[in-house]
């Protein structure tokens, strides 16, 4: 066989593991697990840290405010050194709106060796904790949730016996970008971390999805959580493997009722929310980054390719191999557009789609090399052998 046709079957080879042999993470079918209403339903503290967020306040507090939970439950809004008039707004809107009661406060700028999201989690954290809530629900400021909610998670997290809960929230696809890059975000973080993995006792596989978490407050004190993740940039990562390792009991699944309101309609914006933590996912290793760069070339641009070249060169074997590897690779992606509502027919271009993710995380090395470290919303995060220790 010609070389083109190794490449085109070693594509494939990988693509049949990928199905068959990680956790099939192209299944869509981890959701909320089977729960039932507790006898005493436990205390809750919900914590916001909020930077600049005003735009997204006025449909996310109120969803929160909104929470039918049968409990007690109050909101702590950390308002992130915002210059938009963030704090002001979740003031005027926890007086317009009935509802569960919100706090706001403003700790100031992170002091060093903090992330500034993790600084607000920890003034939010370290407010709730004089309540003495058995729970804590850690959510971003662009997630609205459904009345129920709460009440799900936190019956999710007793049935289960799980000290940390979390739903990936369904995040927005109305624009053209949107639809092409976004299922593909959370379709690779899946293939990352199987949930399925996660989700089993035992396990060493790690994840979580910041933007919903509910975590026991005693699985928080065992851990150390925050101060434990302090520098993390990737925070919700950080957080399931905390918490996991101090001994307590994970779940991570797909949201239903939980959605994002931060809308992404330019690439740019897209390439932003990858890019400004990609590396860091690779922990800033270069040997990781080429074999990461290698491995997208690889499994998802040698199938077309292949297959393209083979036709071209009246090459069979390769045609056959890089068209059937396209074809379990369109197959996989196709349920992850179908919880977005998207149409299939954006399963074959799953290739490009990689393509802008690998520029993105080549993008993201080329950054931080750059000395520009991790970059948010106007904060610039040091490299992480340069942050000082605490």
């Amino acid at each position: 066989m010609s070389a083109v046709a190794w490449i085109a079957v070693g594509s494939l080879v990988a693509w049949v593991w990928l199905l068959l042999g990680q956790g099939f993470f192209w299944r869509t079918d981890q959701r909320l697990p089977s729960r039932a209403d507790p006898v005493h339903w436990p205390s809750v503290a919900v914590v916001v840290p909020a930077r600049d967020e005003a735009d997204m306040l006025p449909v996310s507090l109120p969803s929160l405010m909104a929470q039918d939970y049968p409990g007690h439950a109050e909101i702590f809004l950390v308002d992130d050194c915002s210059k938009d008039g963030t704090g002001d707004l979740a003031r005027q809107l926890s007086v317009r709106c009935a509802g569960l009661p919100v706090t706001v406060v403003s700790p100031g700028e992170p002091e060093p060796g903090w992330t500034g999201k993790l600084w607000a989690v920890r003034h939010g954290i370290a407010l709730a904790r004089s309540r003495d809530p058995e729970y804590l629900l850690l959510t971003d400021a662009d997630i609205a949730h459904e009345p129920d909610s709460l009440r799900e998670l936190v019956a999710a997290a007793g049935s289960g016996g799980f000290d940390l809960v979390s739903q990936m929230a369904r995040l927005r696809v109305e624009s053209v970008w949107e639809r092409l890059v976004v299922p593909a975000f959370v379709y690779f973080f899946s293939q990352l971390y199987p949930f399925r993995w996660v989700n089993r006792a035992g396990t060493r596989t790690a994840a979580a999805a910041g933007g919903c978490v509910l975590l026991r407050t005693e699985a928080a004190v065992r851990a150390g959580v925050p101060e434990s993740i302090r520098q993390a940039v990737i925070d919700d990562v950080s957080l399931a493997r905390a918490v996991q390792r101090s001994g307590g009991r994970i779940w991570l699944g797909l949201a239903e009722r939980v959605d994002s309101v931060r809308p992404y309609p330019r690439l740019a914006d897209l390439w932003h929310m990858v890019s400004r933590s990609a590396y860091a996912q690779l922990r800033h290793n270069p040997l990781v980054l080429l074999g990461t760069v290698l491995g997208l070339v690889v499994i998802y641009l040698a199938p077309p390719a292949t297959l393209a070249a083979g036709l071209l060169a009246g090459d069979p074997p390769a045609a056959w191999a890089g068209g059937a590897a396209w074809a379990v690779m369109a197959g996989t992606y196709m349920p992850m557009l179908g919880y977005y509502r998207q149409s299939l027919w954006l399963a074959p271009l799953l290739p490009f789609t990689a393509l802008l993710y690998l520029l993105m995380t080549v993008d993201s090395a080329v950054q931080h090399y750059r000395g520009r470290g991790a970059a948010w919303k106007g904060r610039t995060y040091a490299r992480p052998e340069a942050a000082p220790e605490r």
